[in-house]
C-alpha cells in the first residue's frame, strides 16, 4: 500500500479546490488516495482506492452538504482507472445506515471476520481481504447518505433538506451524477446495489437519474428489498403482512426444530406448501375479521400452529395474527431464547421470560454491530490513511428522524411503480432482487408478492431475477450464502 500524497499536502490542495470551482456546483476538499494488491481468487487485483468528501453547493453558491464516500477503481497494465470498465454506487438503507454492511461485509476488498454460520468472532474481532469483493467485475462507490457515516450538511443548511424520500433521492442522486461527471465515468455501464431502504432509495433513484439526469442505468442489485412498506407494516386495519411474513415464520421455526422434518422432507417443500396456505386460506381467513367461522378458525389454528411452531393458545388469543415482536419472543420461549429480526436463526438472552417483546435485536446488537464498527474504522483510518474527521462515523443513527415520506404521508410508501416504469423507459434495465428465508425485516414473500403486483409488461418481466438464500437480512454474513451469493451477482454482471 502506498499513500501518494501527505495528509497536509491533501488539505491544502483540496481547500484550494474547494475555494476554485464553487460554479461547478460540487468540490472534492479532503480526498485521499491509496494503491493496493489483492488476491481474489484465481484474479490478482491492483486497485486504487480514494476515501473523503463531496462538497456540494446550492444554487447560491453556498455549501450545502458534505457527503462522505469511498471509491475502489481497479487499475489497467499502465496503472490507469479503465473508465469503460462498469461502475456500482453502493448504500444501506435504515433510513439512517452508513453503508458499513455492504462494505465491510461483503462487496468491499476488505471484509470482517465472521464464524461460518454468521456468529461474531470474540472482539476485538479480526478484519482480512475479501475474496469475494465485487471489484473483479465493477469498480465500487459507497456512499453515505446525510448524517449517517461522516456525512454532514454544510454551512447553515437544515438537515431537513436531506432526512425524507425525495430529498434523499435528490441529494444521493445529484451526488451521482456530479462523481460520474467529474471522474468522466459517462462511457461507463452504471449501476446501483442497495439494501434494505437502499433498495427504496436504488428503485427512486432508477427514475431520478433517468428523469432529472437523462443517466440510463444498466443494472440495480437489490438486496433484501423493501418497494412497497405496506407488506411490512403491522399496523392497525393492515391484514397483508401477516400472510407476507408467514412463510418466513416458517423457514425460521424449520431451522430450529420446531416443525415435523418427517412431513417436510426440506426447506424448500415446506415453503411452496406455506406459501399457497398465505395466500389462499389464511388470507380468506383474515378477511373475515370476527366473522371466521369456529370451524374455519379451529383449522387455521391448527395449520398456524403446524407452521409457525406456536402454541396454539398464543395464536388464537391474538386473532389469528402474529407480528413479529411476538414471533421473535414466542417461538423458544421455553428455552429462555429470544431470536433475530434481521436474522431469526441468531438467538439471545434477556432479562424477561414474559411473552411481549425482545430487550434487544439478537441479530444486531450481538451479532453485527461491534464487528462492523471495528471494521470500518480501523479500515478507513489505517489501511485508506483517511484522517481527515471531525465526526465519529455513524454506523447507525437515529439523526434522520423524522423521516419526510413526502407524498406518501398518511399512507404506506409504495414507489415498486418508479422501478417499473424506470424499466418501460430503458428495456436494457436489468435488476437482480436477492432474498433471505430467515429475515424478518424486508421477508422474501412481501417482496415476490410486490413484483407481482407492479404490472410490469410481459415483454419486460424477465428483467428481474430473484434469488434466495438461507441467510438473514444480511445472508452474506454466512459463508456458504455469500459464496453463492456473489456467483450470483457476478452471473448478473455478465449478463447485463
Amino acid at each position: 500500500m502506498m499513500q501518494k500524497i501527505t495528509p497536509l499536502l491533501f488539505l491544502i490542495f483540496g481547500w484550494l479546490s474547494l475555494a476554485a470551482q464553487p460554479e461547478l456546483g460540487y468540490a472534492f476538499p479532503d480526498r485521499v488516495k491509496t494503491t493496493h494488491e489483492l488476491q481474489a481468487g484465481n484474479v490478482k487485483l491492483k486497485y486504487e482506492a480514494t476515501a473523503g468528501h463531496m462538497l456540494m453547493y446550492n444554487k447560491e453558491g453556498g455549501a450545502r452538504a458534505q457527503i462522505f464516500f469511498v471509491n475502489y477503481n481497479v487499475l489497467n497494465k499502465s496503472g490507469l482507472p479503465d473508465k469503460n470498465r462498469p461502475i456500482t454506487f453502493v448504500f444501506n438503507g435504515g433510513p439512517g445506515s452508513s453503508s458499513v454492511w455492504l462494505h465491510m461485509g461483503a462487496l468491499g476488498p476488505k471484509r470482517i471476520a465472521m464464524q461460518a454460520n454468521g456468529y461474531p468472532e470474540a472482539p476485538p474481532y479480526n478484519l482480512g481481504e475479501n475474496e469475494h469483493t465485487w471489484l473483479t467485475h465493477t469498480d465500487l462507490v459507497f456512499i453515505d447518505p446525510v448524517e449517517t457515516g461522516f456525512s454532514r450538511p454544510a454551512g447553515e443548511t437544515d438537515k431537513k433538506e436531506f432526512t425524507g424520500y425525495n430529498e434523499d433521492l435528490e441529494s444521493v442522486g445529484d451526488f451521482i451524477h456530479a462523481f460520474v461527471t467529474e471522474a468522466g465515468r459517462w462511457p461507463s455501464p452504471k449501476f446501483l446495489a442497495g439494501e434494505s431502504y437502499g433498495t427504496t432509495r436504488a428503485s427512486g433513484l432508477s427514475g431520478y437519474l433517468q428523469d432529472r439526469h437523462g443517466m440510463f442505468l444498466n443494472g440495480v442489485v437489490l438486496i433484501s428489498a423493501i418497494l412497497n412498506f405496506q407488506t411490512a407494516y403491522f399496523t392497525e386495519g393492515n391484514d397483508l403482512p401477516y400472510s407476507l411474513f408467514l412463510p418466513s415464520y416458517a423457514a425460521i421455526a424449520y431451522h430450529h426444530g420446531k416443525i415435523d422434518s418427517a412431513r417436510f422432507p426440506n426447506l424448500e417443500a415446506l415453503l411452496r406448501e406455506v406459501e399457497t396456505f398465505a395466500l389462499g386460506p389464511y388470507n380468506h381467513a383474515l378477511m373475515q375479521g370476527d366473522q371466521l367461522s369456529p370451524g374455519d378458525a379451529a383449522a387455521i389454528t391448527e395449520k398456524l400452529a403446524l407452521y409457525t411452531g406456536l402454541d396454539p393458545e398464543t395464536i388464537k388469543k391474538r386473532n389469528w395474527r402474529i407480528s413479529v415482536p411476538i414471533f421473535t419472543k414466542a417461538l423458544l420461549l421455553d428455552e429462555g431464547y429470544t431470536i433475530g429480526r434481521f436474522d431469526g436463526t441468531v438467538m439471545g438472552r434477556d432479562k424477561s421470560s414474559a411473552e411481549t417483546t425482545y430487550e434487544f435485536d439478537p441479530s444486531y446488537n450481538y451479532s453485527i454491530y461491534g464487528p462492523y464498527t471495528m471494521a470500518i474504522n480501523t479500515h478507513l483510518f489505517e489501511n485508506l490513511q483517511y484522517r481527515h474527521h471531525a465526526h465519529v462515523y455513524e454506523i447507525l443513527t437515529g439523526k434522520v428522524w423524522p423521516w419526510n415520506y413526502g407524498n406518501a404521508q398518511n399512507r404506506f410508501l409504495d414507489n415498486s411503480q418508479v422501478l417499473r416504469q424506470a424499466i418501460h423507459k430503458n428495456p436494457n434495465l436489468k435488476v437482480l432482487i436477492c432474498n433471505g428465508y430467515y429475515d424478518l425485516a424486508t421477508p422474501y414473500f412481501a417482496t415476490k408478492y410486490t413484483v407481482d403486483h407492479m404490472f410490469l409488461h410481459p415483454d419486460y418481466r424477465n428483467n428481474i431475477r430473484q434469488t434466495y438464500y438461507k441467510g438473514g437480512h444480511m445472508m452474506y454474513s454466512i459463508d456458504s450464502e455469500l459464496r453463492q451469493f456473489t456467483k450470483d451477482v457476478r452471473q448478473f454482471y455478465e449478463n447485463r
